[in-house]
């Protein structure tokens, strides 16, 4: 799918590894994009509104209600620039690349200001009995480096400090096998029993007939700096070594057109000014 609010300023593939590099523009389309797709998967709308729905059918005295009100209002809506790039990448792949998303992790905070371990990024892509598992990985960097550090990677930057990186975290994702198996253990109550369970099952038969290779990872990148390809090039030449078909890897990079720091506020405000 086009996205009217983006212009394509790089790309390359090779085989099953390909990237992208996007330039985001400040224009209605965006606006609209960031209050509308961005806002209701960084605030969970779909889960907040059933929660709501829920609570508000009991049967409770007046001082009951006044009480439910009083913790419904206290929700901390989220601030975090780095839980504003997360929403970002999501909602992108949902409208560029078809990628579904049928649980929100949102929901899974215990404490409203931490953040979950595991993938960034757990779903599907196809149909019927092509679909497949996505899991992938998002970083956000202002940093005037190229590619900036928070994309290194096992291939050619392994020292152990790295490994917080996204070329690590992306290639720990297709190999590690204990990865692997805690995150579609972590999916399946989440989808027992609704609309994606046959989804969640061809996948499945996917991964485990193709000696655990048939995934699809993805890696987005956040930058509020000028254009440059060196920042998926170098880990897209890496992963090029690293993976073989039937996986899959797609890289892109969203360049915002102001700071990664204003995202919050352009998703609350609609957007452009």
């Amino acid at each position: 799918m086009s996205l009217l609010f983006t212009s394509t300023a790089y790309e390359d593939n090779h085989d099953c590894v390909s990237w992208l590099g996007l330039q985001c523009e400040d224009n209605e389309q965006f606006s609209a994009f960031l209050n509308t797709k961005v806002a209701s998967r960084l605030d969970d709308a779909e889960g907040t509104d059933e929660f709501r729905n829920h609570l508000n059918g009991l049967a409770l005295t007046g001082l009951g209600q006044e009480s439910l009100a009083a913790v419904l209002n206290a929700v901390h809506p989220e601030e975090r620039a780095w839980a504003a790039g997360e929403a970002l990448a999501e909602a992108f792949l949902e409208e560029k690349s078809g990628v579904v998303f049928p649980w929100n992790m949102e929901r899974d905070k215990r404490n409203p200001f931490g953040s979950l371990p595991g993938a960034d990024v757990v779903g599907f892509i196809g149909n019927g009995t092509d679909c497949r598992f996505v899991l992938g990985e998002v970083k956000s960097s202002s940093e005037k480096q190229y590619p900036p550090q928070v994309m290194s990677g096992r291939s050619y930057n392994p020292e152990p400090s790295d490994h917080a990186g996204m070329g690590y975290q992306i290639y720990k994702l297709s190999n590690d096998l204990t990865a692997i198996g805690q995150l579609i253990k972590w999916l399946l109550p989440r989808i027992k029993n609704t609309v994606h369970e046959l989804s969640y099952d061809q996948a499945a038969i996917n991964l485990f007939n193709s000696e655990n290779k048939n995934i699809a990872l993805y890696g987005i990148l956040i930058r509020d700096t000028q254009v440059n390809e060196r920042d998926l090039s170098l880990p897209g030449a890496a992963f090029r070594r690293d993976f073989s078909n039937p996986t899959t890897c797609q890289l892109t990079a969203l360049y915002l057109p102001w700071g990664i720091d204003e995202l919050i506020t352009k998703i609350r405000n609609g957007g452009a000014s």
